[in-house]
């Protein structure tokens, strides 16, 4: 099994976490099959000429070739086979970096265009299933991310599901496994698991052993939950003119904004919560 803690460098560090396999059911319909993974020459490989970036930012695919160089590729890319060479389907990123270290092969999936098609009309359809829980989609959202090059945005679209649930639900990925287990398992909710998420990483499994002795209802766990990420201080009320600029932000990018003023002085915190995510978010704020 792949490794995928321990990244700690540049955006690969940002990504959530692939999910243990293990924890999905063996019929799960979103569950990851055993394709066979090749080793294919990066000169025989091509990008994509109907690729929809055309903008790949310098800073994020130096992030990504320093990641590549210390721990290697981690997630194959997915090709098709074209006449004598390999197209690319989704991976070109990780291809440029390949090109950049001067990689002689890069592991990657083949599969042919029909089938991938295939595949995520099949995502797309378990996705509107009723009985998928909660971690199984994130999964499939992850899926839509990773081997069809979606933002989450595109993703929302394509579910026909908000921004925001994609991301809160995408979010679930970077729980310890043993959370994400008790989650499917019925021991936690929905609710409770995204109280969880908000907390620092170090902090989480600590608070969630706190809830299933404690079987505190999900009112009670943000309360407690508060209790622990929040620093000791007066708390104040947010400036109201703050909190409508936030939310005018929030409309603009699609993400959450925070805005901390000090005096005539602050900060604008703008998250994101993958590579695809902040190049988009780039492009926004550098079209002119």
């Amino acid at each position: 099994m792949v490794k995928t803690t321990g990244l700690g460098k540049g955006l690969s560090s940002l990504i959530p976490p692939k999910i243990d396999k293990k924890i999905l059911a063996a019929d799960s319909a979103v569950s990851e099959s055993e394709e066979r993974i090749y080793q294919l020459a990066v000169q025989k490989i091509k990008p994509n000429p109907h690729q929809p970036r055309t903008d790949f930012d310098y800073q994020s695919l130096e992030d990504l070739t320093n990641s590549i160089k210390e721990h290697g590729i981690l997630q194959p890319l997915i090709v098709t086979s074209t006449d004598n060479f390999y197209q690319v389907i989704a991976g070109e990123r990780r291809l440029r970096a390949a090109q950049i270290l001067g990689l002689k092969t890069v592991p990657a999936i083949i599969r042919e265009v029909k089938e991938q098609e295939k595949l995520e009309l099949a995502l797309v359809e378990n996705l509107q299933r009723k009985n998928l829980n909660s971690i199984e989609e994130a999964v499939a959202f992850q899926r839509l991310i990773d081997e069809f090059n979606l933002t989450q945005e595109e993703v929302a679209k394509r579910v026909g599901k908000s921004r925001a649930v994609i991301t809160n639900t995408l979010r679930l990925l970077s729980l310890p496994t043993e959370i994400q287990k008790a989650l499917i398992e019925g021991k936690i909710n929905y609710s409770t698991a995204r109280v969880i998420t908000g907390l620092p990483p170090q902090q989480r499994l600590k608070f969630f052993q706190q809830v299933l002795k404690g079987d505190l209802t999900v009112r009670a766990a943000e309360g407690q939950a508060k209790k622990v990420s929040v620093k000791r201080h007066f708390r104040r009320t947010k400036d109201p003119n703050l909190s409508a600029l936030e939310e005018k932000l929030q409309a603009t990018l699609g993400t959450k904004v925070v805005i901390k003023k000090t005096g005539q002085t602050g900060t604008i915190v703008i998250e994101f919560y993958s590579p695809e995510e902040l190049e988009n978010l780039i492009g926004k704020l550098t079209e002119k």
